[in-house]
């Protein structure tokens, strides 16, 4: 007898991808990672948000610079008078008359140590916001390559699950077809059908698994995007990091990874901010001068008149009620939250590298256990089923060596994306993520290969 699991696993993953081919043979090349990637930076609202942050911290600099510059203020005003006396019962109207005046002053800040240490400050707080940008930009590439990747790990399957659906069709026609003959018992039909029911209802659950990645894709890339995905081919380098040392790769993200930038320039802000609070204790110098002009066409005689001034202001601060030594206080414990925090920012960082170096040399071990495990369990079911022949196995022994098959082959395609990942969290972690990186893995997409878009 033929075995049926020859047909429908030919090779490895030819015959698991097979059926996207034939259904998509019309349609045009799936777009690849890089062109997912190049609309998700057009469209993610994340990142157009951080940008607008960071174009808005920007404006610190100028608004901080302002307050060390001339300043320079004008006022106008128009009035209308009269005057009504009353003596003895006897109203009196003087003549009416208008008046105008105006008066333009200009201030100049000749030391106030607060706007220049603001000044100061806005240096920190936009290399703070620079560097949590770059962060934000770095942080799309890695949720764009996951969701891209979880819709190829999703669509693998529900392909499988499709497979085993047909497969256990295909066994449960034969184990009716011999209990009507008489070569086995009710218990087989049962048990197969059994099987089918469960594989049908599992691939229910993998298409809509299929569904929510495909939403969670077009969160970032924009909820019209309907266009195929190219898979991943079967040839997939399998290297270690280069170099191939966590401790290299720690030193690397401690000094560049913008996580750790940000919040390193957060303390250097924090810091800066005690002294501006400080400076509450410091007198301050002004310098002002102003022109004044006034007209007024009143019986007094005096028509108009004009005049300016120049001086300076000292002002010193004496007393508070203690609010310059709470605000200094506040800066100060602000200050030390934000050196924990950078503190803790490092940990993190130090720990993803190693998570994600580990991982990546777990991951390679993984992929060639994996593609062992589909070798074993090909032959295993082989076996089985010509035990079943013999009458050596049962039709569950069959029917669970199918199955094992079918999760093993889904396991070793899950697997690689497992790898991909891990190298894109450790570019991450040290903040070397680039479009070269992503286009690395990139050529090893199959854009001829595609996986289509929900049909709803």
């Amino acid at each position: 007898m033929m075995n049926p699991m020859r047909t429908v696993l030919p090779t490895l993953i030819g015959a698991l991808l097979s059926g996207s081919l034939s259904l998509l043979a019309a349609r045009a090349q799936a777009d690849d990672l890089i062109q997912v990637y190049d609309l998700a930076v057009r469209s993610d609202p994340v990142l157009r948000g951080a940008e607008q942050q960071l174009f808005a911290t920007r404006e610190a600099k100028p608004q901080a610079r302002a307050l060390l510059l001339p300043q320079l203020s004008a006022g106008a005003e128009t009035n209308y008078n009269w005057r009504e006396t009353q003596v003895r019962g006897t109203s009196t109207r003087s003549g009416d008359y208008a008046s105008q005046n105006a008066q333009a002053v200009l201030s100049q800040s000749v030391y106030n140590r607060a706007s220049w240490m603001t000044l100061k400050q806005s240096d920190d707080v936009i290399a703070q916001a620079e560097a949590e940008f770059r962060n934000s930009q770095i942080d799309l590439m890695v949720r764009t390559t996951e969701a891209y990747f979880n819709v190829l790990r999703a669509a693998d399957a529900v392909t499988v699950s499709e497979s085993l659906v047909r497969a256990n069709e295909r066994q449960l026609e034969q184990s009716k077809q011999r209990f009507e003959v008489g070569l086995v018992a009710i218990t087989d039909v049962n048990e197969s059908q059994a099987a089918y029911d469960s594989s049908r209802a599992n691939l229910i659950n993998a298409k809509v698994a299929l569904d929510n990645a495909w939403e969670a894709l077009r969160v970032i890339v924009g909820p019209s995007f309907d266009q195929p995905l190219a898979r991943l081919g079967d040839k997939l380098p399998l290297a270690p990091p280069e170099p191939n040392d966590v401790n290299v790769w720690a030193e690397t993200a401690l000094r560049s990874n913008y996580g750790v930038v940000a919040a390193a320039e957060a303390v250097q802000a924090a810091k800066k901010g005690i002294e501006i609070e400080r400076s509450g204790y410091f007198p301050s110098v002004g310098a002002q001068a102003g022109y004044d002009w006034s007209n007024s066409d009143a019986d007094s005689g005096v028509i108009g008149a004009k005049g300016g001034f120049v001086g300076l202001t000292l002002t010193v601060p004496i007393y508070q009620g203690g609010a310059v030594a709470s605000r200094t206080r506040q800066a100060g414990y602000q200050y030390r939250a934000a050196q924990d925090s950078l503190d803790s920012v490092r940990r993190q960082v130090s720990q993803q590298v190693k998570d994600a170096f580990r991982g990546i040399q777990s991951s390679i071990e993984d992929v060639k256990a994996r593609q062992a495990a589909v070798v074993s369990a090909r032959s295993s079911l082989e076996s089985t089923q010509a035990g079943l022949e013999v009458g050596t196995r049962t039709q569950v022994d069959v029917l669970n060596a199918q199955r094992n098959l079918f999760q093993a082959e889904f396991d070793y395609l899950s697997s690689r994306y497992t790898y991909i990942i891990n190298g894109v969290r450790l570019h991450q972690a040290t903040s070397t993520l680039t479009r070269e990186v992503l286009e690395k893995g990139n050529a090893w997409l199959n854009p001829a290969d595609p996986v289509p878009p929900p049909a709803y």
